[in-house]
């Protein structure tokens, strides 16, 4: 088993604690076109089609651009299932609001919504077999209180 203490590092590595730990993630859907249609019914947002080495792919537009994680969605053959990597997507209203939309877009509802310190989220299976948690982030706490420490 490899530990932190053995993993081999570079220099320019160590140490090196990235701004943002995911650069994008690549979702398979069988038909670009139905993708776009199925994530844009459950985001509300933009896809820019673009072509990016031998793919075409719709990448989910973010403000401000290429700033931050997005998602992008290409042909290619999704993990039966619901067996592969989850992608959990931030929606603009309530997972349960976003959930509704999905399945009517024609998901599946797996479950949820779970609660977590920073929101919540529901699990759907889109049209293509994909994982996919809706996420709903917390409101902001005014006061600034609820990143301060605990006293025990």
């Amino acid at each position: 088993m490899t530990t932190a203490e053995t993993m081999p590092t570079s220099a320019a590595a160590a140490g090196h604690t990235p701004e943002h730990g995911l650069v994008w993630a690549e979702v398979p859907v069988t038909d670009l076109e139905t993708g776009i249609a199925f994530y844009t019914a459950i985001l509300g947002g933009a896809f820019d089609r673009m072509d990016m080495g031998p793919d075409k792919t719709a990448v989910l537009r973010t403000d401000p651009p290429m700033l931050g994680a997005s998602i992008h969605l290409y042909e290619g053959k999704p993990a039966l299932d619901g067996r592969g990597p989850t992608v959990h997507l931030t929606v603009a209203d309530s997972a349960e609001a976003a959930a509704d939309r999905a399945v009517a877009a024609g998901a599946k509802r797996l479950y949820g919504p779970i609660e977590i310190p920073y929101g919540r989220f529901i699990y759907i299976e889109d049209p293509d077999g994909n994982s996919v948690g809706l996420f709903e982030a917390k409101a902001p706490d005014p006061s600034g209180m609820a990143d301060a420490p605990v006293a025990s």
